[in-house]
C-alpha cells in the first residue's frame, strides 16, 4: 500500500490545488499571542510536521490590540472618550488607515517594520505565513478622517459604512463599495500585507448567522484586490457560511468556514458530520470548505473559552474529529499549542496515510449516516485502494459493516488499520469491525 508522494491535483496554477495545512493561534492564545509564541509554534512545525506538508503558521486575531501586559481579553473593545468621541485605546495604524501589529506584542514589527520580520523567520523555516483581519476600515480612521493610498481626493470617513459593523468586535466599520477610493483601500491592504510577505489572509466578519447579511460586496472587493496584484495569497473566508452562497463563496476564496467556532464538546462534533455533508459536493482543487480548527492538544492558555486545558475530547473522539476532516478533505488548522503536543496528538498530526488521504484523496463522500452509525469513503488516485471511516457515534460499542459493492469491489483483497499501522482482518464480501463509543474504524482496503 502507497503512503506518501502522489500524481493527482497537483496544479503549479492554482493557489490551493489540495486542502492547507497549518496551525492558527486562536484556539490557544485568542486575542493574546505573542512573537515568541508564533515563533515556538513554527519551530515545532518545522521540525515535526513540515516534510508532511504540514506549512501555513497563522496568527489570528486582534495582533493589532495593545494589550496590557499579561492580559488575556477576547474580543477587545475600544472605548469613546467624552468630550471629543476619541477611540481609546489607540491602535497602531499607519497614515493611509491600515491597522499594524502591536510592538508590545510583536517586537520585530516596531518602527513600521509590520510583520516582515516574523514572516522572514517563518519563511526561514521553509513555512508560509499568515494573518486573520477583520473586514472593513478602523473605526479610529473613521474618527480621525485618515487619508487612503491612491485615492488622495478622499478618507476613511467618506468610505465607512458605519451601519455595518460586527456584533462581537467594535473596532471596524464596514466600507461602502459604491464610494470612490473603497476599491482603494483593499487595494492597499494586500499590497502592505505582500510587502510583509504574507501567504495567507483569514478575512473575519464575513457572516455570522440567518439574521446577518452576508459581506458579498466585501468579499468581491478583497478578491478583486488579490486579483490587482496578482497576488499568490490564499483567501480564507469566516464565518459559518450560509450553503445559498456556495457558489460565491467558491469563485471568490480558496477555503470557508461552513460552521460557528467549534470547539472541544461531542456535541458539536456531531453537529459537523451534517454540516461537512452537506458541502462535500463543492470541495476540489482551490475549493475547500473548511470545518474549523482541529481542537487537540493544549487549548484556550489565553482564553477565549473556558480555562487552558488538555482537550476535552477523549483519544476516541480527537481519532474521530480527524479522521472525519481528513476523509472529507476539510483543511487541517491545528489550533492546540504544538510545543505541548502528547505523543499521542503528534501521531495524530503525523501519521502519513492519513495526511495523504486529506491530501490526495479523491471522490470522497458519505456512503450513508444510519442513526448513530456513519461511514465515508474516499479514493487513492494511484491505486485506486478506498479509504473508509466507520464511525461509532452513540455512547456504547457498536459492530459497523459496509460490503465490498458500497466500495466498487466486487471482492476485497486487503485492508489495513490506519491508526494501527497493522493489517486488519476483513472477509472478500464485508469490512466489519467493532468500533468503541464516539470511535472510528480508519481502513484502506484494496479490491477487484
Amino acid at each position: 500500500m502507497a503512503v506518501l508522494g502522489v500524481n493527482a491535483q497537483n496544479n503549479n496554477l492554482l493557489k490551493a490545488p489540495t486542502p492547507p495545512l497549518g496551525w492558527n493561534s486562536y484556539n490557544s492564545y485568542g486575542a493574546a499571542v505573542t512573537e515568541e509564541e508564533i515563533k515556538a509554534n513554527a519551530d515545532y512545525m518545522a521540525e515535526n510536521m513540515k516534510d508532511l506538508g504540514w506549512e501555513y503558521v497563522v496568527v489570528d486575531y486582534c495582533w493589532f490590540y495593545p494589550h496590557p501586559p499579561g492580559s488575556i481579553q477576547a474580543n477587545p473593545p475600544q472605548f469613546r472618550l467624552p468630550e471629543d468621541g476619541a477611540p481609546v485605546p489607540w491602535i497602531p495604524m499607519d497614515e493611509y488607515s491600515r491597522l499594524l501589529p502591536d510592538p508590545r506584542k510583536f517586537p520585530s514589527s516596531e518602527n513600521g517594520k509590520g510583520f516582515k520580520p516574523l514572516a522572514d523567520y517563518v519563511h526561514s523555516k521553509g513555512l508560509k505565513f499568515g494573518i486573520h483581519v477583520m473586514r472593513g476600515i478602523p473605526r479610529q480612521a473613521q474618527w480621525a478622517k485618515s487619508s487612503i493610498k491612491d485615492a488622495p481626493e478622499v478618507n476613511a470617513a467618506q468610505l465607512a459604512d458605519t451601519t455595518s459593523v460586527s456584533p462581537w468586535l467594535n473596532t471596524m466599520y464596514g466600507v461602502d463599495m459604491t464610494k470612490k477610493g473603497a476599491q482603494e483601500y483593499y487595494n492597499s491592504l494586500v499590497e502592505l500585507y505582500e510587502s510583509w510577505g504574507v501567504d495567507y489572509i483569514k478575512i473575519d466578519d464575513i457572516d455570522l448567522n440567518d439574521n446577518y447579511p452576508y459581506r458579498k460586496e466585501e468579499v468581491e472587493a478583497m478578491r478583486k484586490a488579490l486579483d490587482h496584484h496578482k497576488s499568490d495569497i490564499v483567501l480564507s473566508l469566516s464565518l459559518n457560511m450560509k450553503f445559498e452562497n456556495r457558489e460565491h463563496v467558491k469563485e471568490n476564496a480558496e477555503l470557508w468556514r461552513i460552521s460557528k467556532d467549534f470547539w472541544d464538546e461531542w456535541d458539536s462534533l456531531k453537529e459537523q458530520f451534517e454540516l461537512i455533508d452537506k458541502w462535500n459536493s463543492i470541495s476540489g482543487p482551490d475549493s475547500w470548505p473548511d470545518a474549523d480548527m482541529l481542537q487537540i492538544g493544549k487549548i484556550s492558555k489565553r482564553g477565549p473559552k473556558g480555562p487552558e486545558r488538555f482537550s476535552n475530547f477523549t483519544e476516541d473522539e480527537m481519532l474521530t474529529h480527524i479522521s472525519l476532516w481528513s476523509i472529507s478533505k476539510s483543511p487541517l488548522m491545528m489550533g492546540g499549542n504544538m510545543p505541548e503536543n502528547t505523543p499521542f496528538v503528534k501521531k495524530l498530526l503525523t501519521t502519513p496515510e492519513v495526511i495523504r488521504m486529506n491530501q490526495y484523496g479523491t471522490e470522497q463522500k458519505q456512503l450513508w449516516r444510519k442513526e448513530n452509525k456513519a461511514a465515508w469513503m474516499s479514493t487513492d488516485p494511484d491505486s485506486g485502494e478506498k479509504y473508509i471511516a466507520l464511525f461509532n457515534l452513540s455512547d456504547s460499542p457498536s459492530t459497523i459493516r459496509v460490503d465490498a459493492k458500497e466500495l466498487g469491489f466486487s471482492k476485497i483483497t486487503d485492508a489495513q488499520d490506519i491508526w494501527k499501522d497493522k493489517k486488519y482482518k476483513t472477509s472478500s464480501k464485508l469490512v466489519s469491525g467493532l468500533v468503541n463509543p464516539h470511535g472510528v474504524l480508519l481502513l484502506k482496503v484494496e479490491g477487484k
